[in-house]
């Protein structure tokens, strides 16, 4: 397996652990409108997904695209008043300029709401990190399709199969094999345990662990090969 020449990252629970704050926005949420949180096993399979999924699993009814948008601008109010504070995953930081001394090709691809990706960038103060950022609503399809990772390569210049892809979500990992990426699964938002069935290369629970065994994992022509863990 050759190098790989781009980096494309999913953003919620991928860049910085923030789902518990989706969470709690949701929870708020569906009290304000009298629903129900979905059972586990629905919730799991949300996760990752673009809001004109989400959202019409929430209520339970096909929803317009005025009343998606309206829900989704209500529940990113919420999310993006807890923003203060957040703190990018251990070793994020030092692994992107890792990426950037190797010439490799930084991407963002995340199904949030548009209006929510730019205040968490900044939160984090990594808005120019990207050489460029792809948004589930850019897409026809959204995760577990392969669209959104597909578009990333295009916009970054490189082949698929040069790409590797990181995610926290078991849409985001079908979503990369799907578009024929290796994948790395943050162990954030699931388990390691419950993100092995996804089937990624490899799993860590953060990059301060994916840098201890970056040399021989990520850059195979310099000793290894990406291993599930």
């Amino acid at each position: 397996m050759t190098d790989f020449t781009a980096a494309i990252f999913d953003m919620d629970g991928t860049l910085l652990n923030n789902m518990p704050l989706y969470y709690r926005a949701f929870r708020m949420f569906l009290e304000r409108h009298g629903l129900r949180p979905p059972p586990p096993s629905e919730a799991v399979r949300l996760i990752g997904k673009r809001q004109s999924d989400i959202f019409p699993a929430l209520f339970g009814r096909a929803l317009t695209p005025e009343e998606i948008a309206r829900y989704t601008q209500e529940a990113g109010r919420l999310y993006r008043e807890m923003l203060v504070g957040v703190k990018p995953l251990p070793g994020l930081l030092r692994f992107l300029d890792t990426l950037k001394q190797q010439g490799v090709r930084i991407g963002l691809a995340t199904s949030a709401p548009r209006e929510n990706v730019a205040p968490t960038l900044a939160a984090l103060d990594i808005a120019d990190r990207f050489d460029a950022i792809t948004l589930g609503d850019e897409v026809p399809r959204g995760k577990p399709a392969p669209d959104i990772f597909l578009e990333a390569a295009r916009r970054l210049g490189q082949p698929a199969d040069r790409c590797v892809v990181f995610e926290d979500s078991h849409a985001g990992i079908a979503a990369a094999r799907a578009a024929g990426m290796r994948c790395v699964a943050l162990a954030t938002t699931h388990t390691a345990d419950e993100l092995r069935s996804a089937g990624p290369d490899l799993i860590v629970a953060d990059y301060d662990e994916l840098l201890r065994v970056m040399p021989p994992l990520l850059f195979p022509s310099r000793g290894g090969d990406i291993r599930a863990s």
